[in-house]
C-alpha cells in the first residue's frame, strides 16, 4: 500500500471512527438522562421498549423518521433548513482537533490519533465552536415565529456573553502551555508536581477551570442556562417549528455539542488523553503478560489513553445531567449578572494574575 493510499485511508478511519463513537454514544446518553431524571424525581422512566427501556432511544428515532415533516408556509426555507444543519456540522467539526491518544503505530506507519493535527488546534476549534451561535440566530429568525425569535435573542447574548469570560480562562491557562497545540498541552500535563500530583491544568490554574467549565453550560444550553429554549415562557424556543428529523438533528447537535465541550476540558483542564492514576500499572501487566514488543505496547497504551479520555468525557456529561435535574433556571436578568458581573471580572482578574505568575516563573 503507498503512503497516499495509506495516508487517506487513516484519516477517513479516524473520521468514521470519531463520527460514529459522538453518534453511537447519543442514545446512551439520552437514556440515561431520562432515567437519571426519573431516579431523581421519584419516577419509573423509560422501561417498556427492551430490557430498562435501553431500547427506547430507537423507538424515539424511528418515530421521528414516520412523523410528518412539516415546514412554516412564511419560513425563510433555505435558512430554515441550514440551521439545523449548521448546528450539527458545528460540533462534529470542533471534534477534529481533540486528540484521542499520542499515536499507534500500524504496518510501520505511525499514526497520530487525531483527525486535523495543525499547530493552532485550539483556534481552529475556538472557530467552529463560535459557530453555534449562528444555528440559533438563523432558527429563530428563518422560522418565522416571535417565541422563536425571543429564543433566538436570548441564546445569542446568552452565548455571546459567557464566550469572552470563556475566552479569558482559556487564554490564562495557554499562557501556561506556551502553545495552541492540543497534543503539546496534553504532553505537558504528563509532568508531576511534586512527583506525585498530575500536572494538570486544574491545579495549574483552578479558576479558569471553574469558570471554563460553567461557561460550557451556557455555550451548550444545558441547564440552568437553557433560556433559549425555556419552555415554561417560550414553549420551546428558537426550534419551536421544528419537528420530525429537522427537530432530532437539533437534538443530536446539543448532544455533540455536549460531547465537544466535555472533550475540550478534558483536553485543556484534565489532562486529555493522559493515563488515569492506576491504567499505567494495568497496561504494564497486560503487556508483560503477553509479552508485546514495543509497537504493541505503543498499540495498547493508545487504546488505554483513548478510554482514559472517554472516562473523564463521561463524568463531564454525568455532571452535565445531575446539575440540569439538581438546579432550577435562572431568570434572564440572573443569567447577564452572573455573566458579567460575576464571570467576567473574576475571570479578568484571573488572567492577570496568571499573566503575574508566568511572568515570574520564565524570569
Amino acid at each position: 500500500m503507498s503512503l497516499d493510499i495509506f495516508s487517506v485511508s487513516q484519516m477517513l478511519a479516524k473520521i468514521i471512527f470519531v463520527i460514529a463513537v459522538c453518534l453511537g454514544v447519543i442514545p446512551f446518553i439520552v437514556w440515561f438522562e431520562r432515567r437519571g431524571a426519573a431516579w431523581m424525581q421519584g419516577r419509573v422512566g423509560p422501561n417498556r421498549v427492551g430490557p430498562f427501556g435501553l431500547l427506547q432511544p430507537l423507538a424515539d428515532v424511528i418515530k421521528f423518521f414516520f412523523k410528518e415533516d412539516w415546514s412554516p408556509r412564511n419560513a425563510n426555507k433555505f435558512y430554515y433548513f441550514l440551521a439545523p444543519t449548521l448546528a450539527l456540522i458545528a460540533p462534529l467539526a470542533a471534534m477534529t482537533i481533540i486528540p484521542f491518544g499520542s499515536f499507534a503505530v500500524i504496518n510501520d506507519q505511525v499514526i497520530n490519533l487525531q483527525i486535523a493535527n495543525i499547530d493552532s488546534g485550539v483556534l481552529f476549534l475556538l472557530a467552529f465552536a463560535g459557530l453555534e451561535v449562528y444555528p440559533l440566530i438563523l432558527a429563530g429568525w428563518a422560522s418565522n415565529n416571535k417565541y422563536s425569535v425571543f429564543g433566538a435573542l436570548r441564546g445569542s447574548s446568552q452565548i455571546v456573553s459567557y464566550e469572552i469570560s470563556m475566552a479569558l480562562a482559556l487564554l490564562s491557562i495557554l499562557m501556561v502551555y506556551g502553545s495552541f497545540d492540543p497534543h503539546k498541552m496534553v504532553e505537558f500535563q504528563n509532568q508531576k508536581i511534586f512527583g506525585i500530583i498530575p500536572m494538570w491544568g486544574v491545579f495549574l490554574n483552578p479558576i479558569g477551570a471553574l469558570i471554563f467549565w460553567i461557561a460550557t453550560f451556557a455555550e451548550t444550553n444545558r441547564l440552568p442556562f437553557d433560556l433559549a429554549e425555556g419552555e415554561a415562557e417560550l414553549v420551546a424556543g428558537y426550534h419551536l417549528e421544528y419537528g420530525a428529523m429537522k427537530f432530532a438533528v437539533f437534538f443530536m447537535a446539543e448532544y455533540i455539542a455536549m460531547i465537544m465541550a466535555s472533550a475540550f476540558l478534558a483536553t485543556i483542564f484534565f489532562g486529555g488523553y493522559n493515563l488515569l492514576p492506576g491504567m499505567y500499572f494495568v497496561v504494564q501487566k497486560i503487556g508483560t503478560h503477553f509479552a508485546l514488543a514495543d509497537i504493541g505496547m505503543q498499540n495498547l497504551k493508545a487504546g488505554f489513553q483513548f478510554l482514559s479520555l472517554f472516562i473523564k468525557v463521561a463524568f463531564f456529561i454525568f455532571v452535565m445531567i445531575w446539575i440540569r435535574w439538581t438546579l432550577p433556571r435562572f431568570r434572564f436578568d440572573q443569567l447577564m449578572d452572573l455573566g458579567w458581573k460575576i464571570l467576567f471580572p473574576l475571570a479578568l482578574t484571573n488572567l492577570i494574575f496568571m499573566s503575574g505568575v508566568v511572568y515570574f516563573l520564565n524570569r
